[in-house]
């Protein structure tokens, strides 16, 4: 896909906004979620969660600068986006429950260092993420993510009474539509901003259908600074091996993000670009940690962002970082999108989620389709969406087991690893792939040639056209 803002370039400011404004928008849901989800599970007053709340914001926009923008060895100077992760909610509970609010974050500072010190072996691990593997993950990590955007252009979870009425679903096509047509039709800005467009058209409806709930607003504090330690640190030797395995976890899923990342800016992933990146993502748990929010990783639903908007400028990423920032010490600001009705969300989502599956599909169509790349990406692809989709299958393993597997993401990527190291390749089938892709090659290159002779075409007739009218 051609880029309308390449990396490194730096849009007007008003336009650097209104483009950052979308990411903000798409992942200021899940950046809330996560401490309302854990501090509720353990059952944590108003206030506290409050705070929570608000770290989470603020530690988000400061790690997102510096995964944009980078310090020296940390950042990976690509449009990241970062929040707390969902990976983590699990364990989370599991040590509030056994050793309250203190115990979560001195296990995830503990906890961060897997990361840190895993950071330094990016570049070995990079060499094991061929296209078949990285093609798979990337896959993976869109079919996975994808359930999460039905439920948000339902109207929110199954079982609920709400969850799929009809006005749900007509507000969700109707984000849908509009993010479509812009992207597809319309010219520069328009195009680049059709999420947020999208959102906005989407929202002033729900206001008018009166199911807008402004009370988040109301309730909210004009300004709240973070403390420092606002819970203290208590350490378990249970939530710190817990956690650990966590980390690990979301090394394997920023990994594929970070591919997916790379594949949608037309940018290459180095190991050393790699490794500032998981370094960047340890720092900033265990910053998050000393703050009181829980720990972070990189944000897939921006990266279809990325690919279907053609913004691929870190700088203007890193403004996301300063609005979400500010929305962290301005709680009214975050209430503000904590309005946004599910449905939605879900119609911007389904579409960014489902672009994540395009990347991993384009990463894939640059493989040889041979007998072994095909079982890899069958079988990878079938191990992650198993786990997915019947978590259950998990149920009788061990809890750290459970832990590591219960990411589809991970499982998925482990098995396709596997499978690249294991198999063995087949220089007969490569050959008769090989041929088969030339062949293919020489059809398009007709029908390129035929489209570029049918546009000059249309051109002179244009220009024809209007030389006669001016006549």
């Amino acid at each position: 896909m051609k880029l309308f803002y390449n990396v490194e370039d730096k849009p007007p400011v008003g336009a650097s906004i209104l483009l950052a404004l979308q990411h903000m928008l798409a992942a200021m849901g899940a950046i809330i979620a996560v401490p309302l989800v854990v501090g509720s599970a353990i059952g944590l007053p108003t206030d506290q969660m409050v705070t929570l709340v608000n770290a989470a914001l603020m530690v988000s926009g400061v790690v997102t600068i510096i995964q944009c923008k980078g310090i020296g060895p940390v950042g990976i100077r690509l449009p990241v986006v970062m929040g707390t992760s969902f990976t983590f909610v699990a364990i989370s509970i599991s040590v509030g429950l056994d050793a309250g609010i203190a115990g979560i974050f001195g296990a995830s500072l503990v906890g961060s260092v897997v990361m840190i010190v895993g950071s330094r072996f990016m570049p070995q691990i990079r060499k094991l993420f061929p296209p078949v593997v990285s093609g798979t993950v990337v896959v993976l990590i869109g079919l996975t993510i994808l359930p999460v955007s039905v439920d948000w252009f339902a109207g929110g979870f199954v079982g609920q009474e709400e969850y799929g009425q009809i006005n749900n679903l007509l507000l969700g096509l109707l984000v849908l539509v509009v993010v479509i047509v812009l992207s597809q039709l319309g010219k520069g800005i328009i195009s680049a901003a059709a999420i947020v467009i999208g959102m906005a058209v989407g929202y002033i409806t729900a206001i008018f259908m009166g199911i807008v709930d402004f009370s988040p607003v109301k309730n909210a504090e004009f300004f709240a600074l973070p403390k420092l330690l606002p819970f203290g640190l208590t350490f378990t030797v249970s939530g710190i091996i817990g956690m650990s395995i966590a980390y690990l976890v979301t090394i394997m899923e920023s990994t594929g993000d970070f591919l997916a990342l790379s594949d949608a800016t037309h940018t290459k992933l180095t190991g050393k670009k790699l490794s500032r990146g998981i370094l960047c993502d340890g720092l900033g748990s265990a910053l998050a940690s000393l703050f009181g929010a829980t720990p972070f990783s990189s944000f897939s639903q921006n990266v279809g962002i990325v690919s279907i908007t053609g913004v691929a400028s870190r700088h203007v990423v890193a403004v996301t970082g300063v609005i979400m920032l500010i929305a962290g010490l301005f709680p009214k600001l975050g209430g503000i999108v904590v309005t946004i009705p599910s449905p939605v969300l879900g119609g911007a989502g389904l579409v960014m989620f489902a672009m994540i599956i395009s990347s991993g599909i384009g990463i894939l169509s640059r493989i040889s389709f041979t007998k072994r790349n095909m079982l890899i990406i069958a079988v990878g692809v079938a191990s992650g969406m198993a786990v997915t989709v019947r978590p259950e299958v998990l149920t009788y393993l061990p809890d750290s087991f459970r832990v590591i597997l219960g990411s589809g993401i991970t499982t998925g990527s482990l098995v396709a690893l596997g499978m690249n190291a294991f198999l063995g390749i087949n220089r007969e089938d490569e050959a008769e792939s090989a041929q088969e892709k030339r062949e293919a090659l020489k059809e398009q290159i007709k029908e390129c040639e035929a489209c570029d002779k049918a546009l000059k075409e249309e051109i002179a007739l244009e220009q024809k056209e209007q030389l006669e009218s001016t006549k």
